[in-house]
């Protein structure tokens, strides 16, 4: 490991760190807010549901309040439903074939696509039905960009000649932009450190 990759390496435990401490952080505001979660179902208070309740708003008056060109472009939104269903179908269909093959864990779609937020109750129907559609959307874009990761760990790392806003975690352990030798003398390594890193081992 050569100096660049050390320090890559420290960053990359610096930013764990950092991610662990941010769980710790939510799981106090849990305590803050009166809920728990058992076998990923949510339990708030009783006297904290009865408040929740008073900050409904109702379903009618939100019509009324919304602005006419959130109304009119409701059905461009609501539209993109087909692509996203089809591409969970998809990866999840690629990945129970593939990643066997490859030798790589398949990603668990419930760590991705979470859907909660509808239980809460101070958001009326249609809160509720787009907190589904938006939970539902982000956590499929989110489960196949874990899937893509994966077989990119194993097929191309290489990392790209310009900056990439917002690289997945396994980008820093990609071998640099033409370094042909590291390349084609670690290629097993490297494919061998891709399953590894979807075991949830160290790729250090």
């Amino acid at each position: 490991m050569d100096f660049a990759d050390k320090i890559l390496t420290d960053l990359m435990a610096k930013i764990h760190a950092l991610e662990d401490e941010i769980d710790k952080l939510i799981a106090e505001r849990r305590e803050q807010f009166h809920y728990t979660v058992e076998r990923n179902r949510v339990r708030f208070d009783r006297e904290i549901l009865n408040k929740h309740r008073e900050f409904r708003l109702g379903l009618w008056r939100q019509i009324v309040q919304s602005p006419l060109p959130i109304i009119l472009v409701s059905p461009f939104i609501y539209s993109l439903i087909i692509p996203l269903a089809l591409l969970d179908l998809f990866v999840s269909v690629y990945q129970f074939v593939c990643f066997p093959v490859y030798g790589l864990d398949k990603a668990k779609r419930a760590d991705y696509v979470v859907i909660d937020r509808h239980k809460l109750a101070y958001l009326n129907p249609l809160e509720k039905l787009n907190c589904v559609y938006c939970g539902y959307g982000a956590g499929v874009i989110a489960y196949a960009r874990e899937i893509a990761s994966r077989t990119e760990f194993y097929w191309c790392p290489i990392k790209h000649s310009r900056p990439v806003a917002a690289p997945h975690s396994r980008y820093a352990n990609f071998i640099d932009y033409g370094d042909a030798q590291s390349y084609r003398q670690h290629q097993d390594d490297i494919r061998k450190r891709a399953c590894e890193a979807c075991e949830g081992k160290s790729v250090d």
